[in-house]
């Protein structure tokens, strides 16, 4: 009879290869080194194999179930980590120093684990501590950076304006650089006149004769409005001046300094040149100021002079601090003299000057200063 193909006590085979058995000496070397050969290396994930573990994972000569790679082999391609007996792995933990067994992790995993908890922790809220250093981030804005942008200068012409003692915020004067300010609430003057840190808008028109005094007109006059149509903030004018009386009048979107401008409790002044036909009695000035008799009441004046005269053609000033309708031309033709043209030339301290009939501009920080210390701003 033919010899079996097959050697069962272990010997050479009769085949053409070599089955990968007990019968192999090389895969026998293998097993007791506990190194199994790499295309032979499979990964129990699950099941209870009888098989040895390797160093690196539990080799291919057990009879549990092999499965392919899984949670237990996301270590790499050369080995995955070893599991622990707590985690119901099939293999045994090696032992390591102590007796003590730890379970073996690759640098793709522990790079995994600090990915993932960079993630959980990127959008958590930061606690800010008080900052108690010298030094720490303070609240407001640098003092020179206010006054730059109020229009008082660059940045170091307005930080030379605290060197020399000129600037002084809410009473006190300031000589150090650096000093934060909330422009909001802080009183800012400089040279004692107070400095507009704010967004407010202080203009001066000289109105012509037939304007009205309003911002909107509902029968489509000639008004205010007119003049500020390219503004982006709403202005709104302070007092008014008759329709056929010129002269300056401010508008502003600043509601208290417009408020004070026209309360007779503060008794800002205003100067009207008046025309009329004389001649004029010495005693019109004394009278004036003492009082003329109206049908609203007694108006005063606070000045009278004459500015020029020629033959009866007079030119008169008038000053006073009250704002009753028409009160100028009320008050002269009650003591006989009728108005024949009536300028306003100022208001407090904002003088018309050279300016022309129907031109508007920006009150300087200067003028803006002068008026809000008028009214005690």
């Amino acid at each position: 009879m033919r010899s079996s193909g097959r050697n069962s006590s272990g010997g050479k085979s009769g085949g053409r290869g070599n089955f990968r058995g007990a019968g192999n000496n090389r895969d026998d070397r293998q097993k007791r080194a506990g190194k199994p050969r790499p295309e032979e290396r499979r990964y129990d994930v699950g099941g209870s194999g009888s098989g040895p573990a390797s160093g690196r994972g539990a080799g291919s000569g057990g009879d549990g179930p092999k499965k392919g790679r899984g949670a237990a082999a996301r270590g790499g391609a050369k080995g995955g980590p070893k599991q622990s007996p707590k985690t119901g792995g099939a293999g045994k933990s090696t032992p390591g120093r102590g007796g003590r067994s730890a379970p073996a992790r690759s640098r793709e995993y522990d790079a995994r684990v600090e990915e993932r908890n960079r993630e959980r922790y990127a959008n958590k809220p930061q606690v800010k501590t008080v900052k108690t250093f010298p030094g720490a981030e303070q609240e407001g804005e640098r003092l020179q950076k206010v006054l730059a942008r109020a229009g008082m200068g660059s940045r170091r012409a307005c930080e030379e304006l605290i060197d020399q003692a000129r600037v002084e915020v809410n009473g006190e004067i300031v000589t150090e650089q650096g000093l934060r300010v909330d422009p909001e609430k802080d009183e800012i003057k400089v040279d004692g006149l107070t400095v507009a840190t704010q967004s407010f808008l202080f203009f001066a028109l000289n109105k012509p004769a037939g304007v009205v005094s309003t911002m909107e007109d509902p029968d489509g006059r000639q008004c205010l409005g007119d003049y500020v149509t390219n503004r982006e903030t709403r202005l709104f004018h302070v007092g008014r001046l008759d329709t056929e009386t010129e002269g300056i009048i401010l508008l502003t979107n600043h509601g208290e300094l417009a408020h004070r401008l026209t309360h007779p409790r503060y008794g800002v002044k205003k100067t009207y040149l008046a025309a009329i036909q004389g001649p004029l009695p010495r005693e019109l000035g004394k009278r004036l100021k003492d009082g003329v008799r109206l049908e609203d009441g007694y108006a005063r004046a606070d000045h009278f002079r004459v500015v020029e005269n020629t033959g009866k053609n007079y030119l008169v000033e008038v000053t006073l601090h009250e704002g009753r309708k028409h009160i100028v031309r009320r008050m002269l033709a009650e003591a006989g003299f009728p108005v024949d043209k009536l300028v306003r030339t100022a208001f407090g301290p904002i003088a018309l000057g050279d300016q022309k009939s129907g031109w508007l501009r920006r009150l300087t920080n200067t003028e803006v200063g002068m008026l809000m210390g008028e009214v005690g701003l």
